[in-house]
């Protein structure tokens, strides 16, 4: 059974989501950023941490690939074509999409809100990084077309993300459909019971 440290209301919930995709058993582990538990595990303090028998692996991006790599499944096999799209879309997830919510929200929670203008910019940031998906996305169920893939699920994550922080997200459109279609998979809902089960 796999482990999974970190909080719940974090990046944590990538890896529940992916393992109730992959249909894997996993213990969650709830604990906080720098908390002497996840320092011993990872020196940064970051979560999540995902405990795969001897090994210990951070960064939710890398462990929600290399469950999707080990299981076979939510991925296009590495040294594809389909793949490198596929990355690229997963980069873009990252530097686009989640970078103007993470620094929206260290601006809160790490510098007490001394530049509230970094908020208004990552919003704007955020909206340009919507356009650029919906025109890349086009009218495909998801990135990758009729699969659901790893960069599925950081979109999903980050627009659950987005919406509690209020960021401007698509009211309807394709886009709207999209989001909507990421947070109607039976994974998806499976993963929230199991986030409130263990924020009882």
């Amino acid at each position: 059974m796999y482990k999974v440290i970190g909080s719940p209301r974090s990046r944590s919930a990538r890896i529940y989501w992916m393992l109730e995709e992959l249909g894997q058993p996993y213990e969650i582990v709830p604990a906080k950023p720098h908390s002497p538990e996840v320092v011993a595990l990872n020196p940064g303090g970051k979560i999540p941490i995902l405990i795969d028998g001897d090994s210990v692996l951070t960064d939710s991006v890398a462990i929600v690939q290399y469950l999707a790599d080990k299981h076979g499944a939510c991925t296009f096999a590495a040294g594809t074509v389909n793949r490198a799209i596929q990355d690229s879309f997963t980069q873009f997830c990252v530097d686009e999409v989640e970078g103007a919510l993470w620094t929206a929200a260290k601006q809160g929670i790490l510098y007490d809100n001394c530049a509230p203008q970094i908020v208004e910019v990552c919003h704007k940031e955020f909206s340009k990084a919507m356009e650029t998906l919906a025109q890349r996305l086009g009218d495909k169920p998801y990135v990758m077309g009729d699969t659901f893939t790893v960069p599925d699920l950081i979109l999903g994550h980050c627009g659950g993300w987005a919406a509690m922080s209020k960021f401007p997200m698509p009211k309807d459109g394709l886009l709207y459909d999209y989001f909507k279609r990421l947070r109607e998979r039976p994974a998806y809902l499976a993963m929230g019971k199991r986030v409130a089960e263990a924020l009882k």
